[in-house]
């Protein structure tokens, strides 16, 4: 699968969030979404990322946007990361790797020689229309979520 480009209708899903309720990207639509796919929970860069998601998460709300995060990882992983790092926007578990895979992040890696399939950090900014606006391709974390609030900012 390929990811899917800016201009298309985001695919929709319902996911469990962090809290245990379910979340459905199409019920968010009239807000700006900010979907950012992440390996794994309390790992390095993903911490880092998520962090600074945290941390800007102000002016997301200035713009009446909203920050999801998705990982591979169940809820009660979510939680303990979330509680861990007091992150302040919904954590979504993808155990089925179902969304992963119908926005292309679902692929395969390298590491020391060894290949697995595991989620390629990639976000996507979608319009109040619930369609991409941009999709920000192998991220590198830090600095990520200024860029993205950059492009959130750039909606309007």
């Amino acid at each position: 699968m390929t990811i899917p480009s800016a201009g298309i209708m985001a695919p929709d899903f319902t996911l469990d969030t962090d809290s245990g309720t379910p979340l459905t990207l199409s019920a968010l639509r009239g807000r700006p979404v900010v979907l950012f796919f992440y390996p794994k929970d309390d790992t390095s860069g993903c911490t880092v990322e998520s962090c600074e998601f945290r941390d800007i998460l102000p002016r997301f709300a200035g713009m009446d946007a909203v920050v999801l995060g998705i990982s591979p990882d169940p809820v009660k992983s979510h939680v303990k990361f979330r509680d861990k790092f007091q992150l302040n926007y919904p954590l979504l578990a993808d155990v089925d790797r179902t969304v992963s895979e119908a926005y292309g992040v679902w692929q395969q890696k390298s590491m020391w020689g060894r290949k697995y399939m595991g989620v390629v950090r990639t976000t996507f900014v979608i319009g109040t229309d619930g369609c991409i606006a941009r999709v920000f391709e192998k991220v590198s974390p830090e600095g990520h979520a200024a860029q993205v609030a950059e492009a959130v900012a750039g909606l309007a």
